[in-house]
Protein backbone atom coordinates (compact mmCIF):
# COMPACT_ATOMS: atom_id res chain seq x y z
CA UNK A 1 0.00 0.00 0.00
CA UNK A 2 1.07 3.66 -0.78
CA UNK A 3 1.03 5.54 2.84
CA UNK A 4 1.68 8.85 3.96
CA UNK A 5 2.66 9.12 7.39
CA UNK A 6 2.41 12.03 8.98
CA UNK A 7 4.89 13.06 11.91
CA UNK A 8 7.18 10.37 10.47
CA UNK A 9 10.44 11.69 12.25
CA UNK A 10 8.59 11.45 16.31
CA UNK A 11 9.01 8.77 18.41
CA UNK A 12 6.05 6.34 17.21
CA UNK A 13 7.15 7.94 13.65
CA UNK A 14 10.45 6.10 13.39
CA UNK A 15 9.11 2.74 14.90
CA UNK A 16 6.15 2.61 12.28
CA UNK A 17 8.58 3.31 9.35
CA UNK A 18 11.01 0.88 10.35
CA UNK A 19 7.67 -1.55 10.76
CA UNK A 20 6.71 -0.72 7.37
CA UNK A 21 10.45 -1.58 5.33
CA UNK A 22 9.19 -4.05 2.94
CA UNK A 23 5.46 -3.35 3.43
CA UNK A 24 4.47 -0.45 2.21
CA UNK A 25 5.02 2.39 -0.09
CA UNK A 26 6.15 5.56 2.26
CA UNK A 27 6.03 9.22 2.11
CA UNK A 28 7.45 10.61 5.72
CA UNK A 29 5.74 13.71 6.09
CA UNK A 30 7.75 15.90 8.88
CA UNK A 31 7.59 19.96 9.58
CA UNK A 32 11.54 20.20 8.72
CA UNK A 33 14.28 18.35 7.76
CA UNK A 34 15.88 18.83 11.27
CA UNK A 35 13.09 16.94 12.93
CA UNK A 36 15.13 13.65 12.15
CA UNK A 37 17.28 14.80 14.70
CA UNK A 38 15.76 14.09 17.56
CA UNK A 39 15.82 10.18 17.37
CA UNK A 40 18.94 9.54 15.31
CA UNK A 41 21.06 8.59 18.56
CA UNK A 42 18.16 5.79 18.65
CA UNK A 43 17.05 4.84 15.11
CA UNK A 44 19.68 6.43 12.88
CA UNK A 45 18.89 7.48 9.52
CA UNK A 46 15.84 7.09 7.17
CA UNK A 47 16.19 6.67 3.64
CA UNK A 48 13.15 7.42 1.80
CA UNK A 49 10.85 9.92 0.25
CA UNK A 50 10.25 12.72 2.86
CA UNK A 51 8.47 15.96 2.31
CA UNK A 52 8.19 18.81 4.67
CA UNK A 53 5.30 21.10 5.61
CA UNK A 54 3.56 22.27 8.09
CA UNK A 55 0.42 20.21 9.32
CA UNK A 56 -1.98 23.08 9.75
CA UNK A 57 -1.30 24.23 6.09
CA UNK A 58 -4.29 22.41 4.30
CA UNK A 59 -2.61 22.42 0.88
CA UNK A 60 0.95 21.08 2.37
CA UNK A 61 -1.34 17.75 4.08
CA UNK A 62 -3.15 17.59 0.60
CA UNK A 63 -0.08 17.25 -1.64
CA UNK A 64 1.78 14.45 0.89
CA UNK A 65 -1.72 12.85 0.54
CA UNK A 66 -1.71 12.71 -3.46
CA UNK A 67 -1.73 9.53 -4.97
CA UNK A 68 -2.16 7.10 -1.49
CA UNK A 69 -3.94 4.80 -0.46
CA UNK A 70 -3.35 5.53 3.47
CA UNK A 71 -2.43 8.01 5.95
CA UNK A 72 -1.46 7.33 9.14
CA UNK A 73 -1.28 10.92 11.71
CA UNK A 74 1.41 10.39 14.51
CA UNK A 75 1.53 14.25 14.42
CA UNK A 76 0.80 15.58 18.24
CA UNK A 77 1.73 19.00 20.01
CA UNK A 78 2.12 18.39 23.70
CA UNK A 79 2.30 21.93 24.69
CA UNK A 80 2.71 24.19 27.70
CA UNK A 81 0.14 24.84 30.93
CA UNK A 82 1.85 28.03 31.57
CA UNK A 83 0.10 29.46 30.42
CA UNK A 84 -2.10 27.55 27.99
CA UNK A 85 -4.49 31.00 27.26
CA UNK A 86 -1.68 31.94 24.39
CA UNK A 87 -0.32 28.89 23.00
CA UNK A 88 -2.50 27.91 19.62
CA UNK A 89 -0.58 25.44 18.20
CA UNK A 90 -2.44 22.81 20.02
CA UNK A 91 -5.82 24.07 18.36
CA UNK A 92 -3.71 24.16 14.49
CA UNK A 93 -1.27 20.93 14.79
CA UNK A 94 -3.73 18.65 16.55
CA UNK A 95 -7.53 20.12 15.21
CA UNK A 96 -7.15 22.12 12.48
CA UNK A 97 -4.30 19.33 11.02
CA UNK A 98 -6.78 16.42 12.12
CA UNK A 99 -9.03 18.17 10.06
CA UNK A 100 -6.96 18.49 7.21
CA UNK A 101 -5.56 15.02 7.09
CA UNK A 102 -9.46 14.01 7.29
CA UNK A 103 -10.75 15.81 4.74
CA UNK A 104 -7.62 15.59 2.41
CA UNK A 105 -8.48 11.62 2.90
CA UNK A 106 -11.57 12.47 1.62
CA UNK A 107 -11.27 14.37 -1.61
CA UNK A 108 -8.85 11.89 -2.69
CA UNK A 109 -10.70 9.09 -2.01
CA UNK A 110 -8.30 7.12 0.45
CA UNK A 111 -8.55 3.58 1.66
CA UNK A 112 -7.90 3.93 5.21
CA UNK A 113 -6.85 6.90 8.24
CA UNK A 114 -5.39 5.56 10.74
CA UNK A 115 -4.57 8.42 13.70
CA UNK A 116 -2.73 8.01 16.96
CA UNK A 117 -4.74 9.43 19.76
CA UNK A 118 -3.85 9.31 23.62
CA UNK A 119 -6.18 8.29 26.64
CA UNK A 120 -5.69 7.17 29.82
CA UNK A 121 -6.08 3.41 30.95
CA UNK A 122 -8.20 3.97 34.11
CA UNK A 123 -11.44 6.51 34.22
CA UNK A 124 -11.27 8.03 37.54
CA UNK A 125 -15.05 7.15 37.75
CA UNK A 126 -14.56 3.52 37.51
CA UNK A 127 -16.27 3.17 33.88
CA UNK A 128 -15.23 0.50 31.43
CA UNK A 129 -13.82 2.79 28.55
CA UNK A 130 -14.93 1.66 25.87
CA UNK A 131 -15.23 3.79 22.09
CA UNK A 132 -18.06 5.38 23.15
CA UNK A 133 -16.74 6.35 27.06
CA UNK A 134 -14.54 9.64 26.82
CA UNK A 135 -12.26 9.68 29.61
CA UNK A 136 -12.08 13.01 32.01
CA UNK A 137 -9.39 15.43 30.33
CA UNK A 138 -9.57 19.28 31.39
CA UNK A 139 -5.83 19.68 29.99
CA UNK A 140 -5.21 21.41 26.84
CA UNK A 141 -3.40 18.70 25.44
CA UNK A 142 -6.40 16.10 26.49
CA UNK A 143 -8.92 18.25 25.34
CA UNK A 144 -7.55 18.52 21.61
CA UNK A 145 -7.38 15.11 22.07
CA UNK A 146 -10.69 14.02 22.00
CA UNK A 147 -11.61 16.41 19.68
CA UNK A 148 -9.82 14.64 17.42
CA UNK A 149 -11.65 11.30 17.72
CA UNK A 150 -14.83 13.50 17.77
CA UNK A 151 -14.07 14.97 13.98
CA UNK A 152 -12.79 11.51 13.35
CA UNK A 153 -16.33 10.02 14.20
CA UNK A 154 -18.11 12.74 12.22
CA UNK A 155 -15.97 12.03 9.23
CA UNK A 156 -16.77 8.45 9.48
CA UNK A 157 -20.49 9.18 9.97
CA UNK A 158 -21.17 11.99 7.18
CA UNK A 159 -18.84 10.65 4.25
CA UNK A 160 -18.41 6.97 5.07
CA UNK A 161 -14.25 7.41 5.62
CA UNK A 162 -12.74 5.11 6.93
CA UNK A 163 -11.00 5.33 10.12
CA UNK A 164 -9.72 3.61 12.85
CA UNK A 165 -8.20 5.73 16.46
CA UNK A 166 -5.61 4.35 18.79
CA UNK A 167 -5.61 5.07 21.92
CA UNK A 168 -2.00 4.87 23.87
CA UNK A 169 -1.23 6.20 27.22
CA UNK A 170 2.22 6.13 28.27
CA UNK A 171 4.77 5.04 24.98
CA UNK A 172 7.81 3.38 25.37
CA UNK A 173 10.36 1.23 23.84
CA UNK A 174 10.58 -2.19 25.42
CA UNK A 175 13.34 -3.11 23.58
CA UNK A 176 15.59 -0.71 24.99
CA UNK A 177 13.63 -0.11 28.25
CA UNK A 178 13.05 3.91 27.50
CA UNK A 179 10.83 6.67 27.14
CA UNK A 180 10.65 8.78 24.47
CA UNK A 181 13.02 11.29 25.96
CA UNK A 182 15.42 8.61 26.82
CA UNK A 183 14.55 8.07 30.57
CA UNK A 184 14.10 4.91 31.94
CA UNK A 185 10.53 3.48 30.99
CA UNK A 186 9.19 1.53 34.54
CA UNK A 187 6.92 0.11 33.28
CA UNK A 188 3.15 -0.38 34.48
CA UNK A 189 -1.02 -0.41 33.63
CA UNK A 190 -0.87 1.91 30.73
CA UNK A 191 2.34 1.46 29.25
CA UNK A 192 2.50 0.10 25.64
CA UNK A 193 5.61 0.03 23.18
CA UNK A 194 5.94 2.17 19.99
CA UNK A 195 6.72 -0.81 18.10
CA UNK A 196 3.47 -2.71 18.96
CA UNK A 197 1.88 0.43 17.79
CA UNK A 198 4.18 0.27 14.57
CA UNK A 199 2.49 -3.00 14.31
CA UNK A 200 -1.39 -1.81 15.18
CA UNK A 201 -0.73 0.93 12.21
CA UNK A 202 0.40 -1.72 9.57
CA UNK A 203 -2.54 -4.16 11.02
CA UNK A 204 -5.46 -1.12 10.71
CA UNK A 205 -4.09 -0.42 7.24
CA UNK A 206 -4.59 -4.06 6.41
CA UNK A 207 -7.97 -4.64 7.75
CA UNK A 208 -11.11 -4.50 5.68
CA UNK A 209 -13.55 -5.14 7.86
CA UNK A 210 -13.40 -2.50 9.93
CA UNK A 211 -15.08 1.36 8.85
CA UNK A 212 -15.16 3.07 12.19
CA UNK A 213 -13.48 2.31 15.55
CA UNK A 214 -11.26 3.85 18.50
CA UNK A 215 -8.90 0.96 20.43
CA UNK A 216 -7.25 0.80 23.31
CA UNK A 217 -3.84 -0.08 23.31
CA UNK A 218 -1.91 -1.32 26.50
CA UNK A 219 0.46 -4.46 27.06
CA UNK A 220 -0.41 -5.12 30.72
CA UNK A 221 -2.69 -8.43 31.24
CA UNK A 222 -4.87 -6.11 33.81
CA UNK A 223 -5.65 -3.46 31.28
CA UNK A 224 -8.06 -5.23 29.91
CA UNK A 225 -10.34 -4.79 33.27
CA UNK A 226 -10.71 -1.01 32.60
CA UNK A 227 -10.91 -0.61 28.55
CA UNK A 228 -11.25 -2.30 25.32
CA UNK A 229 -7.67 -3.24 24.98
CA UNK A 230 -8.74 -6.63 24.16
CA UNK A 231 -10.82 -5.13 20.57
CA UNK A 232 -6.94 -5.14 19.14
CA UNK A 233 -6.20 -8.34 19.43
CA UNK A 234 -9.71 -9.20 18.54
CA UNK A 235 -9.98 -7.39 15.74
CA UNK A 236 -7.06 -6.73 14.27
CA UNK A 237 -4.99 -9.78 15.29
CA UNK A 238 -2.55 -7.59 17.50
CA UNK A 239 -0.14 -9.43 19.69
CA UNK A 240 1.40 -6.87 22.08
CA UNK A 241 5.41 -8.55 22.05
CA UNK A 242 6.79 -6.05 23.91
CA UNK A 243 7.14 -5.96 28.04
CA UNK A 244 8.37 -3.24 30.55
CA UNK A 245 9.24 -4.06 34.42
CA UNK A 246 6.21 -4.37 36.36
CA UNK A 247 4.22 -5.88 33.64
Amino acid sequence: MKVAVMGAAGWVGRAVLENFAGRHQVRAFDHDPQAWEVYRRFDGDWEGEKVYGDIADFGAVDRALEGMDGVVNLTAYFGSQDPPEDDVKPFLINVKGMWNVLEAARRRGLRRVVQMGSCVVQHPDGLFLSSEVRSKEGDLYGITKRLQEEVCRQYHDAHGLRVIVFRPCSIGDSRRRIYRDGSPARGGLGWVCRHDLAQACHLALENDTIDFDILHTASHPEADQYCNVARSRELLGLEYRGHFPGE
